[in-house]
């Protein structure tokens, strides 16, 4: 037990836990390396020849984020650069274990791009950005770029039966994993200002007290215009992602339950209309219902049926890295329908260790979030972690049947350069105020406490 410290002493100053991170950013890149090796080790019965270089790789940009963390924000939380990287690390093996099952059409490479340009944007976010409440003065600005993000695919032809992607010659991006963030940022500046408002203002029906109109009209119709957009696009993940983040930042900042089963009863109501209205939707929800029904109609097994197949035959431990069938899935395994291949081939061990990863990251999103003092930055903190725990949610829900498909990709593991580099910049967000959260005090024994100038406006 250390002394206590000398009266009139200023306290000590607390750990920056960089040489934590430092030893679990090691650690991360050396598990996935060891995956890397495995699938060479099982498929060929040798050490892959590229596993040298996909470690180098992989480490390079884990050394080269740290060392951004370590320089400009050395207070931040020691866990989220280490579980980034060792989730985007497992997404890297998972990806070229299917490529070994379609040669010609490999997607590792290119994921490991998109990936380094990830980390680019991590590192410019932390550098550039000094202070998270700067973000405040853009909010109505990055949600009408955000509405137009999502307005372009409209004007591109339909992918899988949704209008979600832009494609320019080879390359292809999906806007609406930018505009989640934006909307984030948006939904967190409007609720800091009229939080009070929405929560001690309005009429009071039966249980539920609602806010008027005029206070949550503005953010009401700017969600109302990015569902229908959505709807317009078939793009019922999204919809739900963002109606999800809508109810969870209110709540946040408000402390109304009653939004949640407002919230609830509302989606159930809406996913049932678009359910039975769009052919594309209604398509899944039958497949949903029941799964084995394309096997009894002589037809074969489809995504859903070939996904639980995967999970079954995996058990508790799986069949090891490269050993597995999932690739029967289809054009989807390695998007929409990677999950299936880690519950095949690490079993439900695997499973359960990639879903700790995911609520240990999300927990710290929302630890952050409660240790800000400005509440701008809080609801930023939480509706950004929340992002990431509703997409794994909706994306874990439809391919495990739990819930109909939806089309998203699993956070920083799916094929997919938007969602990405996107993760990436939600991480680095993290960090910034992380930093902010955990950075101590400025000594101030005699001078009068000043307010910021982003909290004075409150």
């Amino acid at each position: 037990m250390p002394p206590p410290a000398a009266a009139g002493a200023p306290p000590p100053r607390p750990a920056t836990r960089r040489n934590t991170e430092l030893a679990l950013v090691l650690g991360a890149v050396l598990i996935a390396v060891l995956g890397y090796v495995e699938v060479g080790v099982n498929i060929d019965g040798s050490v892959p020849s590229g596993a040298a270089g996909y470690g180098a790789a992989l480490g390079v940009l884990a050394l080269l984020a740290h060392g951004v963390i370590r320089w400009k924000a050395p207070y931040a939380d020691p866990l989220l650069l280490p579980i980034a990287i060792l989730l985007n690390g497992i997404g890297l093996v998972v990806i070229y274990r299917l490529d070994r099952a379609t040669p010609k059409s490999e997607a590792a490479p290119t994921q490991l791009l998109w990936s380094t340009l990830g980390v680019a944007l991590f590192i410019a976010v932390v550098v550039l950005l000094r202070d998270h409440r700067l973000l405040r003065r853009y909010a109505y600005l990055g949600a009408l770029v955000a509405l137009v993000l999502l307005i372009l695919p409209i004007f591109f032809p339909p992918v899988y039966g949704s209008r979600i992607w832009i494609t320019i010659g080879p390359l292809s991006f999906q806007p609406g994993e930018f505009a989640k963030i934006l909307l984030a940022v948006f939904f967190a500046a409007y609720l800091a200002v009229h939080r009070d408002a929405l929560a001690l203002t309005g009429k009071r029906l039966w249980k539920f007290q609602f806010p008027r109109g005029r206070d949550l009209g503005p953010v009401l119709l700017i969600w109302a215009a990015f569902v229908g957009v959505l709807v317009l696009e078939t793009d019922l993940g999204t919809s739900l992602l963002f109606f999800g983040l809508f109810v969870v930042m209110l709540y946040v900042a408000t402390a109304r339950s009653g939004w949640i089963a407002i919230g609830l009863f509302l989606a159930a109501v809406g996913a049932a209309a678009v359910g039975w209205l769009s052919p594309h939707v209604h398509s899944r929800v039958t497949a949903w219902l029941d799964p084995l029904g394309s096997i009894a109609a002589g037809e074969g097994a489809n995504q859903i049926a070939q996904s639980l197949f995967a999970f079954a035959w995996g058990g508790v431990l799986g069949t090891g890295l490269g050993e597995g069938h999932s690739i029967l899935i289809g054009f989807a395994a390695k998007s929409d329908f990677i999950l299936a291949t880690i519950g095949e081939e690490l079993g439900l061990a695997g499973l359960i260790a990639v879903f700790l990863l995911y609520a240990l990251l999300i927990s710290r999103g929302f630890r952050t979030g409660i240790a800000l003092r400005d509440p701008f930055g809080r609801l930023l903190a939480i509706g950004l972690a929340a992002i990431v725990g509703l997409q794994l949610f909706v994306v874990a829900g439809g391919v495990l049947g739990l819930i109909p498909l939806t089309g998203m990709t699993l956070p920083f593991i799916a094929q997919g350069g938007s969602s990405v580099v996107t993760n990436w910049i939600i991480v680095a967000l993290l960090v910034r105020m992380s930093d902010q959260a955990r950075r101590p005090a400025p000594e101030t024994a005699t001078a009068p406490e000043t307010v910021p100038a982003a909290e004075a406006q409150e």
